[in-house]
């Protein structure tokens, strides 16, 4: 058959395109496009408020490097409970001139002159864990973690359902107000009464001590609220310790508490997800440094609250051993 100009000319384009199996052209697809954006050699430094070997802020660690392995990027943690010297941390990362930052803000009064420097230097910023309400103040571009008034309000609808009237809410970091939010959001939804108890998260012993003198000198506490795993297994230890029958929930995760709720001395965990707040952060820096992509349109990205319970405790203890819940 004769085959005319144009259609010699339409199969010359087509044997020079080809055509992909779904009908695009092959050659159409950049190859820039066909693999996720990439900041190799680019350094990202994250600086918590977490204690050295808190096994919370661990997993928040795991997440991190696991991101920093996968895009090619390098990533170092450091953390430390006192904010002059997390602002002074964040400080040596401007310095170093690191190509971006993560910081939690658990004062972020404290924190917003060094954050600060670090926006001025053209570093950007992801905060992460605590802080949401000023993230976009001290120049941000995003925040991730969980919104503490509505987890606290979860917590609080549970335990009420529980039968909980007197709640004791267990403050482990002084000035943190992201736990005064947990308590906060709790007392709202409970239809009880809720009472604070400030502990230090570095002397568990104390902690122990002190929740068992609580519930033996007012025994109308029939429920416990912690806000840290280790001041979880704490407070379980306390119950036992004072006789009482508080039922006892926490925030946050691992493997202890996570064996105590098979166990049914904890009602549930608050799950926020520590390892996206370690792991997402550093992708968003990665498409920031390689695509200029920004996540969240001025809003926070949500990793929790989820709940662990007795249902589901069993599939999350394999994932907690693994180091990423």
């Amino acid at each position: 058959m004769r085959r005319t100009p144009i259609v010699l000319a339409l199969l010359g384009a087509l044997a020079v395109t080809g055509c992909s199996s779904g009908g695009q052209s092959a050659q159409s697809a950049s190859p820039a496009t066909s693999v996720a954006p990439q900041a190799g050699g680019a350094r990202f430094a994250v600086i918590t408020h977490g204690a050295p070997g808190d096994s919370f802020w661990d997993v928040v660690k795991n997440g991190a490097e696991a991101a920093g392995k996968q895009y090619g990027v390098s990533v170092t943690y450091q953390g430390d409970g006192d904010p002059a010297k997390q602002s002074q941390l964040i400080d040596q990362a401007v310095s170093g001139k690191v190509d971006g930052v993560v910081v939690s803000m658990a004062n972020p009064d404290a924190l917003k002159e060094a954050i600060g420097k670090a926006v001025a230097a053209k570093i950007p910023v992801v905060t992460i864990n605590s802080g949401a309400d000023s993230s976009k103040a001290v120049g941000a571009i995003t925040h991730v973690g969980q919104s503490e008034d509505v987890a606290g309000r979860g917590a609080g609808e549970q335990l009420k359902a529980a039968g909980v009237t007197k709640l004791l809410c267990v403050i482990h970091e002084a000035g943190n107000v992201g736990l005064d939010q947990r308590c906060k959001g709790a007392e709202e939804t409970l239809g009880g009464t809720v009472e604070r108890l400030q502990v230090d998260v570095s002397n568990l012993a104390d902690v122990t001590s002190k929740v068992t003198a609580k519930l033996q000198s007012d025994q109308q506490v029939n429920g416990v609220l912690s806000l840290n795993p280790a001041i979880a297994i704490a407070a379980r230890d306390a119950i036992k310790d004072s006789g009482s029958q508080a039922k006892l929930a926490t925030f946050d995760l691992s493997a202890d508490v996570v064996d105590a709720i098979k166990a049914g001395e904890v009602l549930f965990a608050v799950d926020q997800q520590q390892y996206l707040q370690g792991y997402l952060p550093i992708t968003f820096l990665n498409l920031y440094k390689a695509n200029l992509n920004t996540v969240g349109g001025g809003l926070p990205v949500n990793t929790g609250p989820g709940f662990v319970t007795k249902d589901n405790a069993e599939q999350v203890a394999k994932l907690a051993e693994a180091g990423t819940r």
